[in-house]
């Protein structure tokens, strides 16, 4: 065996046998718990319901609804099929101008029209994931780092460090101010990176934040990006929950700060935004990832990366038709924030039930849940150990605060907006039942639920070994089917 991992390893390059992907987290490990044993409330009502994937399926209804009522807008229709020529040549990495048009209008009124945004300054990506990695390779070289305020979405290991080479430098948050990011915080970690000679590229915001679902004020904004042109670094925001707000306060987004008469000063160049359409319009398999950047050259640079992960043109030309429909792109939005905000409720008033309180959050496809007085002890290892339980008898797949860089063991993200109703009350009653039989202390009661678990096929057939981060190959982590039941 060792002999054939050293033969494997002298015929690939250094990147592909790399441990920089990111996949060996916990984050990920929920993802091949759900695959292995998906919940079906038929076929399979003990498997593992998925609650560690963002995805928005809300509102899908009204895109089917706008689609039956629009058949030139795919080419792959009898009534669209007048442009399948046209659209299915070959087409420069520049995208459809009709595209880009459409794709600046609704980022604006995503920010409730209060920004305009520049449709020759959109360039596409393959999703957010290809969008957050050609920045980098614009902006940075191997081995120079970005600061990043933690908790942070833990994929971004492999999307800004994976293939660029460049390190990611935590900004600790605590949730005794709610997890808000501080000047001294800021001002800390750009400092410690100095004294070890590590050259810091810029900052990196997620507005709305991933995983805590809270957005950033004026005042922060306005902070962050005053200190980073005061250092002459590059601030990068990822806006791609932007439409999901569904609670006061607003979206501000950066674009807006620039707008300020007091932030005229600011350096433009320096100022950049990630935007995709898998949250805000519930379309991930589009893979619509979008560069917006101030500085002329990146936006430039970007283009010319574009090649390596264009969107389809036939994708182009069916979404510049839908966000080019004013009515439905209001009712969209509308509807949408209605929607998650009733999911929200729902879901944080039955876990409230029984005593698990959540951080305040106005934004999202997810929830910042608190169980740290479910944990034996203040540890990460007591944070892992909770962990296993959720997925092998709880059957639900939340994800670590670790795996997020949370530096306060008990935290998990919970995920509400990837399921039907009834799955939604299906999870909420596992954890009712959980939780009850943790608080209760007595243990012939939690011996007999863990038996009733055990006949009800709820434990699933992993070994230990399986959940030890050590042995955990990238490779063997599966694409994560939607859990979606209608």
């Amino acid at each position: 065996m060792g002999f054939e991992i050293a033969k494997t390893n002298s015929i690939l390059s250094k990147l592909a046998t790399s441990e920089e992907h990111g996949e060996n987290s916990p984050y990920f490990d929920g993802w091949k718990a759900y695959d292995s044993d998906p919940f079906h409330p038929l076929k399979n009502p003990n498997g593992v319901i998925q609650m560690g994937l963002a995805e928005n399926q809300l509102c899908l209804d009204l895109i089917e609804d706008w689609i039956k009522r629009n058949p030139k807008a795919s080419i792959c229709s009898n009534e669209g099929i007048k442009s399948f020529k046209a659209i299915a040549n070959f087409q420069d990495y520049h995208g459809l101008p009709e595209f880009r048009r459409a794709i600046a209008k609704f980022m604006e009124k995503t920010r409730g029209g209060r920004v305009r945004f520049d449709p020759e300054r959109v360039v596409m990506a393959g999703g957010a994931t290809g969008a957050n990695e050609t920045i980098i390779f614009c902006l940075a070289d191997p081995g120079d780092a970005f600061l990043v305020p933690s908790p942070y979405y833990p994929a971004f290991n492999r999307d800004l460090r994976w293939r660029t080479g460049v390190q990611l430098l935590p900004i600790h948050c605590e949730s005794s101010n709610n997890f808000k990011i501080t000047s001294k915080a800021v001002k800390e970690a750009y400092e410690n990176a100095q004294k070890s000679n590590i050259k810091v590229r810029g900052l990196i915001l997620t507005n709305p934040s991933n995983p805590l679902g809270t957005t950033l004020d004026k005042d922060t904004l306005k902070s962050l990006l005053s200190f980073t042109n005061q250092h002459n670094i590059h601030l990068v925001c990822d806006e791609i929950y932007a439409a999901t707000v569904f609670d006061t306060p607003q979206f501000v987004s950066i674009a807006e700060i620039l707008d300020e008469k007091e932030m005229t000063y600011c350096n433009k160049d320096l100022v950049h935004i990630v935007y995709s359409l898998s949250k805000d319009m519930g379309l991930p398999g589009f893979r619509i990832g979008i560069v917006y950047s101030f500085n002329d050259d990146v936006v430039n640079c970007a283009r010319k990366m574009s090649s390596f992960g264009l969107v389809s043109t036939q994708t182009q030309y069916f979404l510049a038709a839908m966000l080019s429909d004013e009515k439905f792109v209001d009712n969209f939005l509308t509807e949408s924030a209605i929607r998650l905000a009733k999911r929200h409720k729902h879901f944080t008033n039955g876990l409230e039930e029984v005593g698990i309180k959540c951080l305040k959050n106005n934004a999202g496809l997810f929830c910042w849940m608190d169980l740290r007085p479910l944990l034996r002890e203040s540890t990460f290892d007591s944070e892992m150990s909770l962990w296993r339980v959720i997925i092998n008898d709880v059957k639900l797949n939340v994800s670590p605060g670790s795996s997020f860089e949370c530096q306060e063991p008990g935290w998990f993200r919970v995920c509400f907006a990837n399921m039907d109703d009834g799955t939604v009350d299906i999870a909420l009653a596992r954890i009712r039942r959980f939780v009850r039989v943790e608080k209760s202390g007595d243990e012939s009661s939690a011996m007999e639920k863990k038996q009733q678990w055990k006949k009800n096929n709820l434990r699933l057939s992993f070994s230990k070994r399986m959940y030890d981060e050590s042995v955990l190959s990238p490779l063997s982590s599966p694409i994560p089917a939607s859990p979606l039941v209608r």
